[in-house]
């Protein structure tokens, strides 16, 4: 699209700045501080905002059917354990998978224009939401490829992320990029809070199911617009093929990305069982009622690890990402043993607490396990202060490179635990033993984390 031979349509005095049409820019650089002072910092604040919101949605959408399972049975529906896990679950799979595409969209077609199609795009999983789920002989292979249909919610972080990347001067880019993911993240607290409201408000004994998506389609179409009219597109914003194929060589992207299973994985997969798990251990509390509308505390625990994670990379850049992920894990393995040993009896509000505790530690753990990426590639690269200098342009490429791989490889971890707990459901009658499966994979992964990052970083006189 940036090939087409236009004529500039403005300069602005200073900036080095040339828009064509299509709200195409040229000569872009925040690292120019005049730029930067004058239009610079107020256009890529306005492409943040417009950014955060279509991310938002996504993350919605992507969440939609981990609150709307719980409700099956009363719209009519009768699926297995099994079936009800994999319709949580594929979203998951399929959002992990489109990362990887999705990341390479914004070099293709320009930030702007793939905000538009992404954003669009969400409205094909919303609707067909509405239609399947209001006609109870809606067939299981139906609702599960509907279903899948959602995970184009979960590619737009990759491209949110790789677009918004551009805009900002690397000083203020950990800003930036914190507040486009953590906008993000809370579309899946915002989904469960609200859908189970929106489904019940003034439908006596049944639910509106049908609403769970529908509700969600003025705000896609108002985050399309707000795109087209109000976002740019950087004809200097270039994949970098060479970088990624750089990062995957690197042994230690697949140590990172393992770890980030256990943190952003564990994130994305307990806030989409959650509900179910409320409902199946403690259906009183499934739905509180208020007036003729049903609010489920579920959402709580995706609010609480999307607000963490900042906290975790502000003490990484403190004690350095290694020792934070460490503790991180420890946490999230004593609290699930906790849960383990408590759940046949345990009081509901005892049964919530220990599951906040949970997902804050893995929202800490998201924040500390991404603030290593750029500081394990420094150091692999030789830089001599690796957690305060990003090294030389290599290892820059490489680590910008990795962020959207780990990230994409990360949310696979969204299906693994639904699809773990489901198995142990339905094998066992309880989810005892699939939680324990998910102690052990901590313990490992705070052993790894100590024995290539920390023991390894203290030998080398550094903060990893």
């Amino acid at each position: 699209m940036n090939a087409i031979p236009t004529l500039p349509t403005e300069t602005p005095q200073g900036s080095g700045l040339v828009r064509r049409r299509g709200r195409w820019i040229d000569g872009w650089n925040p690292g120019d501080a005049a730029q930067w002072e004058g239009p610079g910092r107020a256009m890529a604040r306005r492409n943040l905002r417009w950014s955060i919101f279509a991310e938002f949605l996504g993350f919605v959408v992507w969440q939609l059917w981990s609150i709307v399972v719980v409700s099956l049975p009363a719209a009519g529906f009768d699926f297995s354990t099994s079936q009800i896990f994999w319709l949580i679950s594929i979203p998951s799979l399929v959002g992990a998978t489109l990362r990887f595409p999705y990341t390479f969209m914004v070099a293709r077609f320009g930030g702007r224009n793939w905000t538009i199609v992404s954003a669009l795009l969400l409205l094909i999983p919303t609707i067909g939401l509405s239609v399947v789920v209001s006609n109870p002989e809606t067939s299981f292979a139906t609702m599960l490829l509907v279903a899948a249909l959602a995970g184009l919610g979960g590619g737009n972080f990759a491209s949110s992320m790789a677009n918004i990347t551009y805009f900002f001067p690397q000083r203020e880019k950990g800003w930036a990029l914190g507040l486009n993911a953590a906008g993000g993240n809370l579309g899946a607290s915002v989904a469960q809070f609200v859908v189970p409201i929106a489904v019940t408000i003034g439908a006596a004994a049944t639910v509106n199911l049908g609403l769970a998506g529908m509700i969600w389609v003025p705000l896609i179409v108002i985050a399309a617009l707000g795109a087209a009219l109000r976002m740019d597109n950087l004809s200097n914003a270039k994949s970098d093929f060479a970088g990624a194929i750089a990062a995957v060589k690197e042994p230690h992207l697949w140590v990172l990305a393992f770890l980030y299973i256990g943190t952003f994985g564990s994130f994305i997969g307990f806030a989409g069982v959650f509900p179910k798990l409320i409902a199946d251990q403690y259906p009183h509390f499934s739905a509180l009622h208020i007036g003729t509308a049903s609010v489920s505390l579920a959402f709580l625990g995706a609010l609480v690890g999307s607000l963490s994670r900042p906290y975790g990379g502000r003490l990484a850049d403190r004690f350095g990402g290694a020792k934070i992920t460490i503790g991180a894990f420890a946490v999230m393995a004593l609290v699930v043993v906790t849960v383990v040993a408590v759940l046949p009896s345990a009081s509901f509000w005892v049964f919530l607490a220990l599951f906040l505790v949970l997902f804050a530690a893995s929202g800490i753990g998201n924040g500390s396990t991404y603030r290593m990426i750029p500081t394990v590639f420094a150091w692999r690269g030789g830089t001599a202060d690796a957690h305060r200098s990003a090294g030389d342009i290599g290892s820059q490429r490489k680590a910008a490179a990795a962020l959207g791989i780990i990230s994409a490889i990360g949310a696979y971890g969204g299906f693994v635990i639904p699809q773990a707990l489901g198995l142990s459901k339905t094998a066992t009658g309880s989810y005892q033993a699939g939680l324990l499966c998910f102690v052990g994979a901590y313990v490992i992964m705070a052993a790894i984390t100590y024995g290539v990052y920390l023991r390894s970083g203290r030998r080398s006189g550094l903060v990893i």
